[in-house]
């Protein structure tokens, strides 16, 4: 069996009208932000906490024109199954009637424990559903905007290398804007990389070890 072949998103409509916003007025949202609260505690590397990337996540979907229920109610909570120990399935299940799908695609954006992340982020290119694939630039987007806040050069230049490998690829698979987007991100964030003068660092210090590598043999 072929790899699924998703129908690009290139519109990005900009102002919310009347039918999107009746949409989202009508979405049991409340309770699956309620779940989230349970990673406010979590913090995160660039500062503030695992509660408000979630809300973020899903306006950065909201932004792009997604008034998908399942999809929004699922970016509110796309990190508790991960970062809540003994995080109770049920909660989510039974929320209302869209619980198990909302739980699925939980499911499909979670890393396993002990998953190597490479084989996470392999996994949903290959099997991932529309809406994982979705969900993951949002939520890859937001990730990358607080990269500006993080100081560690070594971290920036790796998540810029990961999301280059992993995550471009399936935005250029489902969404062509969000896929300008982290392409705009990845060279703001390696531009720092450059203008703090660790990139000629690394050269330096790749070129002293070579140096001495050579004297050794």
């Amino acid at each position: 069996m072929g790899k699924i072949k998703y129908e690009m998103h290139t519109d990005r409509s900009g102002k919310m009208d009347n039918e999107a916003m009746l949409l989202l007025k009508s979405m049991f949202l409340a309770p699956y932000m309620q779940l989230a609260t349970a990673l406010i505690g979590k913090a995160r590397h660039a500062g503030g906490n695992m509660f408000r990337h979630q809300l973020d996540t899903m306006a950065i979907l909201i932004d792009y024109g997604y008034i998908d229920s399942v999809l929004l109610k699922a970016s509110v909570i796309h990190d508790v199954i991960e970062d809540v120990p003994g995080f109770d399935q049920n909660l989510i299940i039974n929320v209302d009637d869209e619980g198990n799908d909302v739980y699925r695609l939980v499911l499909e954006v979670t890393k396993r424990e002990g998953q190597l992340k490479n084989d996470y982020l392999r996994n949903i290119i290959a099997n991932g559903s529309q809406r994982a694939k979705v969900l993951k630039c949002a939520d890859r987007i937001s990730n990358m905007i607080s990269l500006g806040f993080v100081t560690d050069p070594e971290f920036i230049e790796r998540y810029c290398d990961e999301t280059e490998y992993f995550i471009l690829p399936i935005a250029l698979e489902v969404d062509y804007n969000m896929y300008q987007e982290l392409i705009n991100l990845i060279i703001t964030r390696r531009k720092y990389l450059e203008d703090s003068g660790y990139i000629e660092r690394k050269k330096v210090m790749a070129a002293e070890a070579a140096g001495v590598q050579k004297v050794k043999s």
